[in-house]
């Protein structure tokens, strides 16, 4: 598994399953983030001027039977907070989670596309070894001058070796302190024979969540899509119209785990002509997600997914599967796909609770399930597209 000090959600570890991962627990951030118009939200930012945690209507007795726990326990005197998270682990919500208020307004503030960190992403190894994968230009990382194949040994002294990713990737943000932008943290780097430590100021980055790159020649273009944060349907449709004429488009889902449901409709809008992207259900009512007209359907296209493809990712490839669009390559998906909506606490926390599932446009539900490839692959899944991508051009 890999990461890197964008997100890592919740502060506290094992705030729920659901966020263990990047995203991971979030089909989208419910009402808060305007993702479903039908809950009464204008948009993300409720009346407050930061994103408002009203439950949308219908939500359910699991929504009253948190805040319920919550308020008696802020009335006892106790940590409300607390009783919600176990009222949330009583009732087997997988993807429940709970949030100070403060967790949760940087975790908004994350799928608007900003975060504070040092700027690198970093994977573990076999042998349990932290790498550096990759290291964001112009942040304190690159600034440092770490690069990729860097060895991370240590964070403020202690050890990494052998640490889940996420462990590692909460350090380096500061998050058992809720380390803010311009404090410091100490990293110990091993490049080949050389070992040394820096000292880092954590600063607030931008994510840059979409990159796009050609490949032979121009004949290829990879569009690569981190995170649905804000402005990640935009990104898209600007790759997909400055693609030479010529080229097929790879879209590339690896790794993905989710985000803004909006954007990943905004995403599935660029290669489709309308129609449906997915439908949802909250405790029971259906609802529709429809892609809007205009999209480039001429292209070849294929996707890229594999095990940590999940939530909106898997909602946009089950969409361009199911309609035809695309030829989906890689592995099985994650499968999450289930809808969290936001309720506020008395203290001001917050939690988003599971209320409901979507579904493919033929009807497939994701939850637990995943979706499957078109066709398997594993370490060779760009290769296999750039091959798929020349056959759909011929026949196109």
């Amino acid at each position: 598994m890999s990461g890197r000090d964008l997100f890592c959600q919740p502060r506290r570890k094992c705030r729920g399953a659901a966020l263990t991962f990047v995203f991971a627990g979030v089909l989208v951030a419910g009402a808060a983030t305007g993702s479903f118009p039908e809950s009464g939200q204008s948009g993300r930012n409720g009346p407050s001027g930061r994103g408002s945690t009203a439950v949308a209507p219908g939500a359910g007795a699991h929504h009253d039977d948190v805040r319920r726990a919550a308020a008696e326990a802020m009335a006892d005197g106790k940590s409300p907070m607390e009783a919600a998270e176990r009222a949330v682990s009583r009732s087997g919500d997988r993807w429940g989670a709970v949030y100070s208020e403060g967790e949760y307004e940087e975790f908004q503030e994350a799928l608007d596309g900003e975060y504070t960190g040092v700027g690198l992403w970093a994977r573990r190894e076999r042998d349990g070894r932290i790498e550096v994968t990759r290291v964001r230009p112009g942040s304190p990382a690159a600034d440092a001058g770490i690069r990729r194949g860097d060895r991370l040994r240590t964070v403020d002294g202690g050890e990494v070796d052998g640490r889940p990713v996420t462990e590692v990737v909460s350090l380096l943000r500061g998050d058992a302190d809720d380390a803010p932008a311009g404090t410091t943290v100490t990293l110990g780097l091993e490049r080949g024979t050389r070992a040394w430590t820096r000292t880092l100021r954590r600063a607030r980055l931008s994510t840059d969540s979409v990159t796009a790159r050609t490949l032979d020649g121009g004949a290829v273009t990879v569009v690569r899509v981190d995170a649905f944060t804000k402005g990640s349907a935009d990104a898209v449709r600007t790759a997909v119209r400055q693609a030479p004429a010529a080229a097929g488009i790879v879209l590339d889902l690896r790794g993905n785990s989710g985000g803004l449901v909006t954007e990943a409709v905004g995403a599935a809008s660029a290669f489709l002509d309308g129609g449906l992207v997915a439908t949802y259900d909250v405790d029971g009512a259906q609802r529709a997600l429809h892609a809007a007209r205009g999209g480039d359907t001429a292209r070849p296209l294929v996707t890229l997914v594999d095990g940590g493809t999940m939530s909106a990712a898997e909602m946009l490839t089950g969409a361009l599967q199911d309609r035809g669009r695309a030829v989906v390559i890689g592995s099985r998906t994650f499968g999450k796909g289930s809808v969290q909506m936001p309720t506020t606490l008395p203290d001001g926390s917050v939690a988003e609770l599971t209320v409901g599932h979507y579904r493919t446009p033929l009807g497939h539900a994701v939850d637990g399930r995943g979706i499957t490839p078109d066709l398997e692959a594993g370490s060779g899944a760009l290769a296999r597209a750039e091959t798929v991508l020349t056959g759909l051009g011929d026949r196109s």
